[in-house]
């Protein structure tokens, strides 16, 4: 927790005073119970009404001066606890956003979306409690006390035996819960993760019909996180129970020695409901303190995990930019792979093993192979969004490492095997590959993307509204427009990363024609698991469980490559082949 309180430096006046509002209402309580017993020793006993109406008007002051003073120390509660989480979600926002997706594979997506939403809510919640209470709890306890000394010292030895009794069970209650707690917040990120399969694979879990599968895994997930909330309630259960048999037997003692003591006349009647009010005052801000501890418990394991997502640190850093120090010749390759190898973070085997090869300019370069033989790894090189373990990849001449990555990718078109697109507009989605676009340059990516046709039979055109996830298109006018995002800025690399497969082949051939004429001086990188898609290609390239199997073109790995050769022929008979 101790890492994230800097974020209530920007608060530090309301973090003041909301606590000293809260102790100033309290020390108006505190002065309660004494009034009280003015109020029967000599108003009640003296059968003095003036008297008594008047300490009555004291006592209502003091409650409407209290009510006053808490709810400002609210007000300052509030501010300071939700400008620190706003200032917290956005700087957690940020971080994940600098990681890169070796270190968003190995923490998860469900835990992630826990930390910015449930974790951080829950150290909001404590923040404001502890501004609340975390002072004023401790200081009515220790205040009762001294306010009973003032009445009488042998009374006021129940209150030294009682509080240390008490202390011990609230913090040992906190002591066993904490670890129980970041327990349940860890069975909590399996039910987000379960929940977020079944909402993104819903389409896919009903067409295999397995509803009632994923029910049991559900159920199993989720009776795992209720036992164990249960048995971390059970245990913080025992607080209040136990602190109220302490406070009883403690009030047992005190009435009964305080009856003895107006008995002997050393002490008055007044005097004796002052302490039983000091008493029950313990009692009720205990009760408060107990469940304030719960809550700081949960905070606090919440806050070890989200300082956990700020530990982790990104293990991909921009180069200095010293890609563009000097003006490239066209006679420098722009894709240079030099015995390139790959492995995923806690992986046992290479992915990716010994790539080289150089692509120029302009050219295209199919890359096809088996599913699982490491096509998208490799073209998720070139961006950067993972670094090689071994070996070199350069780019115009310089090595990926040396570029920004606002310099490398604005030089860089992708369009993943996921097409993804976000609520909004048509032209707001374009507007993600060229902020400026204007209305011309998205009409001519559209046309070269064969998405022209469709978006113009809209009623509203490039204003149409796109559902999250794109689901009210189809998965053919999904990957267009995801195409269309990435031409719109006329990279100098364009990677589809098999964006087609949803297109028929004629459609699919008008693409690759219309991209070639869009840009002449393009490279194009196609990840394809189709023959046809790639035979047209400059340069083939065929991986065969993350090796090299062959490069070349068409024809020639048609003749020298067996893997190619498997590929197209289980794709198009010998026969159709050949005519």
């Amino acid at each position: 927790m101790g890492k994230l309180l800097h974020y209530l430096k920007a608060y530090t006046k309301e973090s003041i005073l909301g606590p000293l509002f809260k102790l100033l209402e309290a020390s108006f309580e505190l002065l309660i119970p004494i009034v009280m017993a003015h109020i029967i020793d000599e108003g009640i006993n003296n059968k003095d009404m003036p008297y008594i109406l008047k300490l009555g008007a004291v006592i209502i002051a003091l409650g409407v001066i209290g009510l006053v003073c808490s709810i400002t120390a609210q007000y300052f509660a509030a501010k300071a606890a939700v400008g620190f989480a706003t200032a917290l979600r956005y700087d957690l926002f940020c971080h994940i956003q600098s990681l890169s997706y070796s270190e968003m594979d190995t923490i998860g997506t469900s835990t992630l979306i826990t930390r910015m939403t449930s974790d951080i809510n829950q150290v909001q919640s404590g923040v404001n409690l502890v501004l609340r209470l975390f002072l004023r709890s401790p200081f009515i306890v220790f205040g009762a006390m001294v306010m009973a000394f003032t009445i009488d010292v042998k009374a006021a030895l129940v209150f030294v035996v009682t509080i240390p009794l008490l202390s011990v069970v609230v913090f040992g209650v906190m002591i066993i819960s904490i670890p129980l707690y970041r327990k349940v917040q860890n069975r909590l990120d399996k039910v987000l993760l379960h929940t977020r399969e079944n909402l993104s694979g819903a389409r896919v879990i009903r067409a295999f019909n397995k509803e009632e599968d994923e029910k049991k895994d559900f159920e199993a997930a989720n009776d795992a996180l209720v036992k164990g909330q249960i048995f971390v309630g059970k245990i913080s259960a025992l607080m209040n129970p136990l602190t109220y048999v302490i406070i009883n037997v403690a009030l047992a003692v005190l009435i009964w020695t305080g009856a003895w003591q107006v008995e002997d006349g050393v002490i008055s009647q007044g005097q004796v409901v002052a302490l039983v009010s000091y008493m029950s005052q313990i009692l009720v801000e205990l009760v408060k303190l107990a469940n304030l501890i719960i809550n700081i418990t949960k905070s606090l394991a919440c806050a070890k995990r989200i300082s956990a997502v700020f530990d982790t640190k990104p293990t991909l850093l921009p180069g200095s930019g010293a890609g563009q120090t000097q003006e490239l010749s066209d006679d420098v390759p722009e894709v240079v792979f030099e015995n390139v190898s790959f492995t995923y973070a806690n992986a046992s085997e290479p992915s990716l093993k010994g790539l080289s090869f150089t692509v120029k300019k302009g050219q295209t370069i199919g890359i096809i192979g088996g599913t699982g033989s490491g096509k998208t790894s490799l073209v998720n090189l070139i961006p950067r969004f993972y670094d090689a373990t071994g070996g070199r990849i350069l780019i115009g001449g310089h090595p990926v490492s040396q570029y920004t990555f606002e310099q490398l990718r604005k030089k860089i078109g992708i369009v993943p095997q996921k097409a993804v697109l976000f609520k909004g507009t048509i032209a707001e989605n374009l507007r993600w590959g060229k902020a400026d676009a204007t209305q011309k340059e998205m009409e001519a990516a559209l046309c070269a993307a064969q998405a022209l046709d469709f978006v113009r039979d809209k009623d509203k055109g490039l204003d149409t509204i796109i559902l999250q996830g794109g689901s009210n298109l189809s998965g053919g006018q999904r990957q267009r427009l995801t195409i269309a995002r990435a031409l719109v800025r006329r990279p100098e690399i364009l990677i589809l990363d098999d964006s087609a497969s949803a297109l028929d082949y004629a459609t699919d051939a008008n693409l690759r024609r219309a991209i070639k004429n869009l840009d002449k001086a393009m490279t194009v990188f196609i990840v394809s698991q189709r023959a046809a898609s790639i035979w047209h290609a400059d340069q083939i390239i065929v991986l065969d469980d993350g090796e090299v199997a062959g490069i070349g073109t068409h024809e020639e790995l048609l003749k020298t490559c067996s893997v190619y050769q498997e590929i197209y022929y289980s794709q198009f008979p010998k026969e159709v082949a050949h005519a």
